[in-house]
């Protein structure tokens, strides 16, 4: 156990992250859009062998105290589910209005039928 109670394994590491604006806008071309009621998600694979996090969420969403528990919301989602997510991909979130009053587990259950789909969909195209 590291510092703070959070498992090796389960760290969100600099390298982890979308950082860079061309890295968002390579993601945003090259990416499939996948749509859930209350969240969006792009995904483009990538060349590292694992998964990199993106967070979008604009003012329209809501004030910065509502836009920061989003972001917190979804970066703990991918912290604890890293095996979740399509390995070798850069996944950018998207949250909508409604979000928020979503439980996270049924986040969680509907990420994993949207990345199953996606997985399913991919392998049959190629």
């Amino acid at each position: 156990m590291a510092a703070h109670g959070i498992a090796q394994g389960e760290r969100f590491t600099r390298a982890e992250r979308l950082r860079r604006r061309k890295e968002y806008e390579r993601v945003y071309r090259e990416g499939k859009r996948l749509n859930l009621p209350y969240l969006k998600v792009v995904l483009a694979p990538n060349e590292l062998g694992y998964c990199r996090l993106g967070l979008s969420v604009s003012r329209k969403f809501g004030k910065a105290v509502k836009r920061n528990l989003a972001k917190r919301r979804l970066r703990e989602i991918f912290r604890r589910h890293k095996g979740l997510f399509p390995a070798g991909h850069d996944v950018i979130f998207i949250p909508k209005p409604g979000f928020l009053e979503q439980p996270q587990q049924k986040i969680i259950q509907d990420l994993a039928k949207i990345f199953q789909i996606y997985e399913k969909n991919r392998s049959v195209s190629r």
